[in-house]
């Protein structure tokens, strides 16, 4: 699975862009604030829908337009797709494969699959638990539609209830009405909960070999899925916290408070520790690249292909022996890599097949 070619219009700072890729290593550098990152983000957007920052549509299309376009070509087992997108700032996006257009945007899951790697990744263990919450969501979203189809209805539940309780604050005879919504919303968020236990112990058979290289046979480490109702279900959860949730008009039970718990230990296993409370710098980010790692291999294990791999200014960020290890890792997939400069590929096995220099919305071939 490869990206052949990418073009933009009226889309962040670029009226109009076209780019075409090579199927090994690309390579865009320039200075910072010049839209590589955007470069990588519209790739994201066209195969999950959503910007990796988390931005809304309306923010991506250039100013003084109302519509912003992206026209991806993917590569699929020989088999070419055109992907088009059209951002709106005020209807929903309009998105076409081969020019058909698609009822649903949960249609396009599965034409083409992406892992993105920024330095805000290297923080997901340090960071608060939306990131670890967020960084399941999306790749479960690329990998199961049925996921995908109940964290929908799970989110819009949750808002319905939300919305619901706030009324309750100033009606009270409206509280008998939770009873519906609640129970769809442990239906969904009970189905949820399983997925995500499943993903975790798919990423567990894979990620302890990774990380023990990396700390160089120091370390092993485990990763385990906490839901924030501790032993009960979520039914029995909502019930019991339901005045606690119509006084603080909020849902505070479900899968959208859970968290991943990161725990590593020695080499003879003497010392644990959750390296989310505990564990130093060094770890953390140890661990971030061996999550990062481990899902690039259960993507391809998943679909029996590869995905495109996008690396947003990561390296700069990583000492020589996690690059290398990094680099070493990724020969076999397509990688678009964003850079400052050359400078970290200098005297490095990993050799380079396209290297673009961005600078002020335009992409000159540099090779």
């Amino acid at each position: 699975m490869v990206i052949k070619s990418l073009k933009l219009k009226n889309y962040r700072n670029y009226d109009l862009l076209q780019m075409k890729f090579d199927p090994d290593t690309n390579i865009l550098y320039g200075d910072n604030a010049q839209g590589k990152t955007n470069i990588l983000e519209a790739l994201y957007l066209s195969g999950t829908t959503k910007s990796h920052r988390g931005t809304k549509d309306r923010d991506i299309i250039q100013f003084g337009y109302e519509e912003s376009h992206i026209e991806t070509v993917v590569e699929k087992r020989g088999v070419d797709f055109q992907i088009d997108m059209h951002l709106k700032k005020n209807s929903p996006k309009g998105i076409a494969i081969d020019k058909v257009p698609l009822r649903r945007a949960s249609e396009l899951f599965g034409i083409v699959y992406f892992v993105f790697f920024s330095p805000e990744d290297l923080n997901i263990i340090k960071e608060g638990p939306s990131g670890r919450r967020r960084f399941i969501d999306l790749e479960l979203s690329q990998l199961d539609k049925i996921y995908l189809s109940n964290l929908s209805n799970y989110n819009r539940v949750i808002n319905q209830r939300n919305s619901l309780l706030k009324d309750i604050y100033g009606q009270k005879n409206l509280i008998e009405t939770l009873d519906i919504w609640d129970m769809q919303l442990a239906s969904y968020g009970e189905k949820i909960r399983e997925r995500r236990k499943k993903f975790i112990e798919e990423i567990n058979k894979i990620i302890s070999d990774i990380h023990f290289k990396l700390t160089g046979g120091k370390e092993h480490i485990f990763l385990s899925y906490e839901e924030n109702t501790g032993n009960m279900t979520l039914e029995e959860a909502l019930k019991k916290n339901r005045e606690r949730d119509i006084r603080m008009k909020s849902t505070t039970s479900g899968p959208h408070r859970d968290d991943i718990c990161f725990t590593v230990e020695n080499r003879t296993g003497e010392r644990k520790i959750d390296i989310r409370r505990f564990g130093s710098q060094g770890q953390q980010r140890t661990a971030a690249l061996s999550l990062k790692l481990s899902e690039i291999e259960l993507v391809k294990s998943v679909i029996g292909d590869t995905p495109i791999l996008l690396l947003d200014d990561v390296l700069s960020e990583l000492d020589k022996h996690r690059q290398n290890y990094l680099l070493d890792s990724i020969h076999d997939i397509q990688t678009i890599i964003t850079c400052t400069g050359l400078d970290e590929f200098v005297d490095h096995r990993f050799s380079i097949n396209k290297i673009f220099h961005i600078k002020n919305g335009h992409a000159a071939n540099a090779n």
